[in-house]
């Protein structure tokens, strides 16, 4: 299958494709144009149009592309929906739905800044949307300070340094009164 969008993509524009290949078509290509030629490539290429206003595969009230697409294709893996609130999040600016939304935002953002062919966007951004979900898979419940003892030794450690010298600041600041 093909598939085409306006150019310059952002969230949702990078991550329906990265469940498009996942868990859609593997084969699947995409395609970004200016915005106002989607519609006529897509009809010339045979090209589903996606993630602009009018199509089918669009945002639907307070939901965007990605949540249309894992209902059309009924995708119930547990990551997905994960990660489905945090796309959402990011790309209607909700980011209350989700902590991560913000940061995915921002990470997308600057990766479109860096990047002006969006071909190369595209693999990029699959790489972001490919991290997210292998934490969404395993590492969702995982602090950060769970990865490692020897990480939660040293936060221990800090922490009762920094109350100690508190401590003893005020200590000393009492002598100078």
């Amino acid at each position: 299958m093909k598939w085409i969008t306006r150019e310059r993509p952002k969230i949702d524009r990078i991550a329906s494709p990265w469940l498009i290949k996942k868990f859609v078509d593997s084969e699947a290509e995409f395609i970004y144009v200016p915005f106002d030629e989607v519609l006529d490539k897509a009809q010339e290429l045979g090209a589903i149009p996606f993630d602009i206003p009018d199509v089918e595969f669009t945002h639907y009230n307070d939901e965007c592309t990605f949540d249309y697409i894992i209902k059309k294709y009924q995708i119930t893996d547990p990551a997905v929906l994960i990660i489905s609130k945090i796309v959402r999040g990011a790309d209607t600016d909700r980011h209350d739905l989700a902590k991560e939304a913000a940061g995915l935002w921002a990470i997308s953002a600057g990766l479109s800044h860096n990047i002006t062919d969006d071909t190369e966007l595209l693999k990029k951004g699959m790489l972001i949307y490919e991290a997210l979900y292998s934490w969404a898979t395993h590492l969702y419940k995982q602090k950060h300070l769970q990865n490692s003892p020897f990480e939660n030794l040293l936060h221990e450690v800090y922490n009762k340094f920094l109350k100690k010298k508190n401590q003893i600041k005020k200590h000393l600041h009492g002598f100078r009164t």
